[in-house]
């Protein structure tokens, strides 16, 4: 049976939040009693995804955000506040893939793309979400890194780097915000059954299926699995875990 945790009262935000763990994040924080901002690119799919979360007499809000824009960033967060009076947790998911390529011949507008999103946009987001939280005192953010952030692949330099560094963002901001107590953690997904992986599988099934050899677990992981690792970083179980990197990843990254 799966922890289950009481955050009645509290308010999430989760970015990427239209589809694959971003969604089953949002699903989880409103299924434990918490108010949720689902923060997308992709306005209608949001707007379904909150929709789908009102109907179920959740309280949901939905944000339309690119979140390589910090104007917009400042706004989603600043009215997730407005909404619902304060900000206790975030996962900040959002994230991107960069076509697979060869160290020297990467371009420079790929790897830009890639960094714009997963790293240059969670730390937007942490940035906004802590100017909050440091008022309050008190909050948990939880920011999305990969297995890629843990090792290194080929032909995966611009994605890898990304991740690398949403793991320093999150460990410098995590000593500095633990005496204003804040938590601030990462996780780092494995192999997971999103649509994101979904294309990759269709696309590049070769090196699919050389990565997935290594995932000792023998299958592809679920979203509610991360969204489960995500609600146990932000709950008051995971007190005393600060600057962490935690690998979901069905024992890839222990090999």
């Amino acid at each position: 049976m799966n922890p289950t945790y009481d955050f009645s009262g509290q308010v999430a935000l989760v970015t990427g939040a239209s589809s694959g763990m971003g969604l089953a994040a949002a699903r989880a924080f409103a299924a434990s009693g918490a108010a949720v901002a689902l923060v997308d690119i992709n306005a209608g799919a949001v707007e379904q995804a909150a929709k789908e979360l009102t109907d179920a007499g959740h309280q949901a809000l939905a944000l339309a955000c690119d979140v390589t824009d910090e104007d917009q960033v400042a706004a989603a967060v600043d009215r997730t506040v407005e909404t619902f009076g304060r900000l206790d947790m975030a996962y900040n998911n959002a994230g991107i893939q960069a076509p697979p390529a060869g160290a020297a011949d990467e371009t420079a507008a790929d790897f830009d793309r890639v960094n714009a999103v997963n790293l240059r946009g969670i730390w937007t987001c942490q940035k906004h979400e802590l100017r909050h939280m440091r008022t309050q005192g008190s909050g948990a953010i939880v920011n999305c890194s990969s297995l890629g952030g843990l090792v290194g692949l080929p032909e995966r330099a611009a994605y890898h780097a990304s991740k690398h560094g949403v793991i320093g963002l999150t460990r410098s901001a995590a000593v500095e915000y633990a005496p204003r107590g804040i938590r601030i953690n990462a996780v780092c997904p494995g192999v997971i059954e999103t649509p994101m992986v979904a294309d990759m599988l269709e696309g590049q099934a070769e090196a699919m299926a050389e990565i997935m050899k290594q995932q000792p677990i023998g299958r592809l992981g679920t979203a509610d699995e991360i969204a489960d690792a995500v609600l146990w970083l932000c709950s008051p179980a995971a007190a005393f875990v600060i600057g962490v990197a935690l690998p979901v990843d069905g024992g890839f990254t222990a090999h």
